[in-house]
């Protein structure tokens, strides 16, 4: 169970901001271990895609929540929060300080706040999921757009499995998913720092395709074994998704390789500007110019260590 009150840490933000560097330099400055929040990096194996920091860059600093499930699993926000906050209580009783990091909006709020989520309808899930089957996840989202546009700004329209579930919970509830998020109000005692800068479409440029020449297409054609095309959530990620398509069962190029790289650039550039959206609507967060020279020692300042 939660500690009421207790002190959290968190660096949210657009992608490709540096969220990771700073949560681990604030990390060893303030004795503190990190609480993964980004969806993806909770696969194992999806390392390059997601700018999982690598061991040697996380400073001997604890991370939690990175490699946890296995690449068949659907992503389910209510698990994440009960993961997150077990991994926060047991930080809090070694006293020292939890320190979440990710640009996963919802999974974040869950984490922190006084969220609860509703229950599931196989049935309504089963005529939504033939829907998409049907009609494709652009069609759906149009109708999430419909009857709840603050959902559908927050969520790709590519990712079939977020739509589906955005629209059962308002068939289930009568009302929209985003009704059902309560105030900005936290369960913890917490900090969030936000990054952003105004290069991040270069930034987003030079990320993938320091993705490509690091090996994202070598990791792809490794993890194709283990069930990432039909993966309903870690098999439509970013970058993993556009490569998907032009590789065939066996990793073998069958499509134009540039093209799946220039929509992976064009998909994350969407994406950053519906994170803008969501953590922008949060008054808690405090914003800070990711590409400040002392911005270590800002965050520490808003952070209460320094």
């Amino acid at each position: 169970m939660p500690e009421p009150g207790g002190r959290v840490l968190a660096v949210v933000g657009p992608t490709a901001t540096g969220k990771s560097d700073l949560a681990v330099a604030l990390a060893r400055r303030l004795d503190g271990e990190i609480v993964n929040a980004d969806s993806m990096q909770l696969y194992v194996g999806m390392d390059v895609g997601t700018a999982k920091l690598p061991v040697d860059e996380r400073g001997g600093v604890p991370h939690h929540l990175l490699d946890v499930w296995p690449l068949e699993k659907s992503a389910a926000v209510a698990q994440y929060q009960a993961l997150a906050r077990e991994r926060i209580a047991d930080i809090h009783a070694r006293h020292r300080l939890p320190v979440l990091v990710g640009g996963s909006g919802l999974y974040l709020r869950g984490a922190l706040d006084d969220l609860e989520f509703p229950g599931e309808s196989p049935a309504v899930r089963a005529g939504l999921y033939a829907a998409l089957e049907d009609a494709g996840p652009e069609a759906l989202h149009a109708r999430l757009a419909q009857v709840d546009p603050v959902a559908a700004a927050a969520i790709l329209p590519s990712n079939g499995r977020r739509i589906v579930r955005a629209l059962e919970v308002i068939e289930i509830t009568g009302a929209p998913f985003t009704a059902r998020m309560p105030g900005f109000d936290s369960i913890y005692d917490t900090v969030q720092i936000g990054l952003d800068r105004d290069d991040l479409g270069r930034r987003v440029e030079l990320r993938v395709r320091r993705m490509m020449a690091g090996g994202l297409l070598d990791e792809i054609r490794g993890l194709l074994p283990l069930g990432l095309r039909a993966s309903p959530t870690a098999g439509k990620a970013l970058g993993y998704q556009q490569l998907l398509a032009v590789l065939d069962d066996d990793g073998r190029v069958t499509g134009d390789l540039d093209e799946a790289v220039e929509l992976t650039v064009r998909g994350t550039k969407r994406f950053v500007k519906r994170q803008r959206t969501w953590f922008r609507r949060d008054p808690r967060v405090h914003w800070l110019d990711a590409s400040a020279p002392d911005l270590t020692e800002q965050a520490l300042r808003v952070a209460g260590g320094a």
